[in-house]
């Protein structure tokens, strides 16, 4: 009589038809969504289980190969391809190396269009200034014409209709080598090393997600059907904290939310401070 369904946009959708479905045939059971997605697209809810710690291994990712990319007298260009289809959560996540005097030169995501012609010229300009380049990039990032500059759009899908991408790395390391012959050029595909770095996993993030599970079971023995926990951010005396709200599986279902343009630098290849103050806590 109960039924908990972990998951994303897509999942949520499954979720809110199960629950329709029960009520059509008149059959009692409590129908509860519960988050879950690195993608942290979910409509609704100011964020997702599992997108803190994929943040932190991306961000500490990226420190890691600054560091590497720049212990060597000769210049160095490394396109870091990250995670994300339509949603630049994760790519964006990288702006928090940052903070720590480590992250990358260019950030590019979904959110906007990508002009390779520009591409080129931004990585010339840094490269001229600081004899090194590190670009994170996300997977789905797309010409003005909507199609994906990955070439490796295949007829192969995850099973709910999604292209299958990846290869942009290599991709973008190939074009770039034209326009900087011998100049070691480096592409790296983080794949799915992102989503599964438990050993840096945040705590945040961890008891987060099991403060969403225990809600949802909580809510259900109540007698609540046909939500989804959300999470809404607080502060109290200037600390993040984390508050559950439920939210109507209609309204989840399917929606994608992005990132806000305005945490979108004006080049539209970097994050501004508010996406900062967003993550951070969150990682931690």
């Amino acid at each position: 009589r109960y039924f908990f369904y972990n998951g994303g946009n897509d999942s949520m959708d499954t979720c809110n038809k199960i629950n329709q479905y029960m009520q059509s045939v008149g059959y009692e059971c409590r129908v509860m969504g519960v988050p879950k997605t690195i993608d942290n697209d979910l409509y609704g809810t100011d964020h997702c289980p599992g997108y803190a710690s994929a943040a932190k291994y991306i961000a500490t990712s990226i420190m890691e190969v600054y560091l590497d990319s720049h212990v060597y007298d000769t210049g160095m260009i490394v396109i870091m391809e990250i995670m994300g289809r339509h949603a630049g959560w994760l790519a964006a996540a990288s702006a928090l190396a940052g903070e720590y005097g480590a992250g990358p030169d260019l950030i590019y995501l979904p959110e906007t269009d990508f002009d390779m012609p520009k591409f080129i010229e931004d990585v010339k300009r840094i490269y001229a200034e600081k004899g090194n380049c590190l670009v994170a990039v996300s997977e789905g990032i797309h010409y003005a014409d909507g199609r994906f500059v990955s070439e490796a759009k295949t007829s192969a899908s995850d099973g709910f209709g999604h292209a299958q991408l990846g290869g942009l790395a290599a991709l973008l390391t190939s074009i770039v080598k034209e326009h900087f012959p011998g100049v070691k050029v480096r592409g790296i595909e983080l794949s799915l090393l992102q989503r599964c770095g438990a050993h840096l996993a945040s705590k945040v993030d961890i008891d987060e997600a099991f403060g969403a599970g225990e809600e949802a079971v909580k809510q259900a023995v109540s007698g609540c059907t046909g939500k989804m926990v959300g999470f809404k951010r607080v502060y109290v005396d200037g600390k993040y904290t984390c508050e559950y709200e439920l939210l109507p599986l209609s309204s989840v279902a399917n929606f994608e939310k992005k990132v806000p343009m305005e945490w979108i630098n004006a080049e539209h290849n970097g994050l501004t401070k508010e996406f900062i103050d967003y993550a951070l806590p969150l990682i931690q």
